[in-house]
This record gives C-alpha cells, sequence and structure tokens, in this order.
C-alpha cells in the first residue's frame, strides 16, 4: 500500500474515492493508524488517512455539543472540554498499549470503533454519544446523518451504522457528539480477596443500590502485580467508581461501603489515585506486557462474565480482567487464539460476542476476528454494504465473518 490519500478538504476526500471506485482500487480507511492490525487483513493497494481533515467546526460549553472534524487528534479534543470542565461521557479507550502501536487516536477512529471504556457502564457506549456526522459514500458522495440534538433523529440510525464500522462502510470527515460536566472529585471503594464468583455478587449489589457507581471491575489474582504500586499490595481486588460533587461522593462511599462490608473489609481510593486506577483499567495495562500473546474483548451478561471465565480454564490457560460489572472480559490465551473454543463457551453461558483484539499474522489467517453474524443479519450487513460501498472499495476484508468475503457486520457491539 505504497499511496497514501490525506485529503485536506471533504471535497478533496470525495474525488479520491471516485476515483478509486472507478478504477477499482481498494482503500484502507484510517485516521491516526492507533488500531492498526485490528480486525482482519486488510485488502487494499492505497491507505485514505483523516489527519488532514482536523479542527473543532463547532462546540458551545452551554449545550454541551461539540462538532469536530474526524482527523482532530483526541488529546486536542480533550484539553479543550477539560479547560471547560467538560469530557466525554463514554471514557475512551487507548489502543496504543495493547497493540504496540503509534501516532495520535483521532476523535473519527474512536467513535468508527466504538472505543469505550469503564463509564460505558453508566453513560453508554461511544455511539450513544454520537449525534451526527457527515462521510462520503463509496460513490464519492458526501452525505450528512442526524444533527446536533438528540431531538433531529433524520439519519439517526446511519449514524449508528457507522459507529463501529471500523471504516468499512464510509470515509467520515465530520463528527458531532454530546459532552458532559467533568465530575467535580471521584473516589474508589476497594474490596479485597474476593474469587470470580463472590465479586461478580458484590458489584450487582453495589450497581443495585442508589450510589450512581460509575465504574466496576475485578481484577483476579493472577493480573494484580501490575496495580500492586497503585493499590498499594499485590491481592485481588474488586473496585466501585463513584463521582460527582465532593459531599455527594462522601456520602454515597460511607453508605456503599456499610453495604458491601458484609462481603469484605473495604477500602477506600482518594480522587488521584481513583483516577490513575481506572485509567490502567480502561486501557487494559496488564495485560500489554506479552505483546505475542492473543487478546479476546469479550462482551456477555455481567453475571455470566465469571462463569466464562471458570468454564474456560478448564480448557486453556487464560489470563482474565473483568470490566463493565463483569461484562466486558479481557481474555489473554497462553497460545493460540481458540476461537472455536472461545465462542463456543460464550453461547454456553447464555452468548454474547468475542473480537479478537490481538494475535500475530499467521494465528489471524484463520480466525474472523468479529462475532459471525447469523445469516439474516449478514445479509442484511451485505446489502447496507453494497448501498453505501457498491464498488466494496472500503477496508475489504476487515470486518469479513467469512475469510475472504468482502461483507461483514454492520458494526462492533458492546
Amino acid at each position: 500500500m505504497s499511496d497514501v490519500h490525506r485529503p485536506q478538504t471533504e471535497a478533496e476526500a470525495c474525488e479520491v474515492i471516485r476515483h478509486a471506485a472507478g478504477t477499482g482500487t481498494a482503500l484502507s480507511l484510517l485516521g491516526g493508524n492507533t488500531r492498526a492490525g485490528l480486525g482482519n487483513r486488510v485488502q487494499a493497494r492505497a491507505v485514505l488517512c483523516s489527519t488532514g481533515l482536523a479542527g473543532i467546526v463547532d462546540y458551545d460549553p452551554g449545550e454541551m455539543v461539540m462538532t469536530a472534524r474526524a482527523g482532530t487528534p483526541l488529546s486536542d479534543l480533550e484539553a479543550v472540554l477539560a479547560a471547560n470542565n467538560q469530557m466525554l461521557a463514554f471514557e475512551p479507550i487507548d489502543h496504543r498499549g495493547l497493540l504496540n502501536t503509534q501516532g495520535a487516536p483521532t476523535i473519527g477512529g474512536v467513535f468508527l470503533s466504538n472505543a469505550s471504556g469503564p463509564r460505558r457502564l453508566s453513560a453508554g457506549a461511544a455511539r450513544d454519544s454520537l449525534l451526527g456526522l457527515r462521510f462520503v459514500n463509496g460513490r464519492g458522495e458526501a452525505i450528512r446523518a442526524g444533527g446536533r440534538v438528540m431531538k433531529n433523529v433524520t439519519g439517526l440510525d446511519l449514524v449508528k451504522l457507522l459507529a463501529g464500522s471500523h471504516g468499512t462502510l464510509g470515509f467520515v470527515t465530520e463528527v458531532t457528539f454530546r459532552v458532559l460536566p467533568r465530575p467535580e472529585t471521584e473516589a474508589t471503594i476497594l474490596l479485597p480477596g474476593l474469587d470470580d464468583a463472590t465479586a461478580s455478587q458484590a458489584m450487582a449489589a453495589a450497581m443495585a443500590q442508589a450510589s450512581d457507581v460509575s465504574a466496576a471491575a475485578h481484577i483476579p489474582q493472577a493480573l494484580a502485580q501490575p496495580f500492586s504500586d497503585i493499590l498499594g499490595r499485590k491481592t485481588v481486588w474488586t473496585a466501585l467508581r463513584l463521582e460527582g460533587l465532593s459531599a455527594s461522593v462522601a456520602v454515597r462511599v460511607t453508605a456503599l461501603a456499610a453495604r458491601l462490608s458484609a462481603f469484605a473489609s473495604v477500602e477506600t481510593l482518594d480522587a488521584l489515585a481513583s483516577n490513575t486506577l481506572w485509567r490502567a483499567i480502561r486501557d487494559v495495562t496488564p495485560l500489554q506486557v506479552r505483546q505475542d500473546l492473543p487478546l479476546w474483548r469479550v462482551s456477555v451478561a455481567p453475571t455470566a462474565g465469571h462463569r466464562l471465565v471458570a468454564a474456560l480454564r478448564q480448557q486453556a490457560d487464560i489470563a482474565a480482567l473483568y470490566d463493565w460489572q463483569g461484562g466486558l472480559v479481557w481474555l489473554q490465551m497462553s497460545g493460540q487464539p481458540q476461537a472455536d473454543v472461545v465462542r463456543r463457551t460464550i453461547a454456553a453461558v447464555g452468548g454474547g460476542h468475542a473480537t479478537l483484539i490481538r494475535a500475530s499474522d499467521d494465528q489471524r489467517s484463520g480466525v474472523s476476528a468479529f462475532e459471525p453474524q447469523p445469516e439474516p443479519i449478514a445479509a442484511l450487513s451485505a446489502r447496507i454494504k453494497a448501498k453505501l460501498d457498491p464498488a466494496g472499495i472500503f477496508s475489504p476484508g476487515r470486518m469479513a465473518t467469512v475469510l475472504g468475503a468482502k461483507a461483514g457486520p454492520i458494526g462492533m457491539t458492546g
């Protein structure tokens, strides 16, 4: 892929895409390329990159809505939001450590990968914050979908389709999204020593309280060492975060700690330590070390996470980290990805989906990185792909559920 196109305007992007469609030239659509390797191998001869389309188009802190060009570095947006005591609601994961990539994440890449962190539990996924976008379809036509307020539902379904599509449905040039006030403070309740099943019960009990828990995670013994500098000692931890006004957080921490004392002795982290802990959980820091080992991102019902891990441990040597109250399980395999084992076990515990985040080229060659879809949904996905990208030039192969096929999932769930 020697040809790299970095259009500076949407019109230039339209021209590049029209030429590619006319010549049958497949394009790999990229932002900052910090998620290089995620998904199946892309079968493209050229690259279309959004980093030339950068900058904030519109931002009114009073409305809590921002519009930015897709190639805008995420760090630039977060700095502007922080200056106004605001933030992205969904706490996007930074994949660079997991995938050993360089560069700067872009806001377009965040939404196209639906990159959601611990606060997804309480604030929803990235796609839930996305109000509208502009993109160029496979004919080289610029299209606007959605709007600046949620009441404007024109094209809203199309917005949701593009979110999580990993550059397979269109080249996004601009995004409009809602933001939230930054909490005044935060604190984290820690429960040491719980096994996975008991931790699941404790997190469920916490979520059932009127405590507004914004994040819930469980760190098993095998992954305790990387957190020891933050948490003071190497042991199993179950963590629950509360955010908001200082007085409110103090009251809620006291009430929730009393409720959870039936499970274990309760410890707490102050705002600085809490922020450091959840950043490490967000970016799955303990599973960044062994870049040679396959890594799965698994989404199941929160109460099924520990049952999935227990069942898999009878068949494979794995390390697991639980986020989203146990509904998101990061699974590191000791050898091969064992896709059949992972997906068969997910089905046995009630269903869900698994995405292969990291693996060698040889390991990826025989594995569908994204969850295979039921036939009716796969057929619908293929029809949507054909409508938006009739020549099949956008990142072919990346989300294919049958390796070598052009059709794939509509988007990433979770």
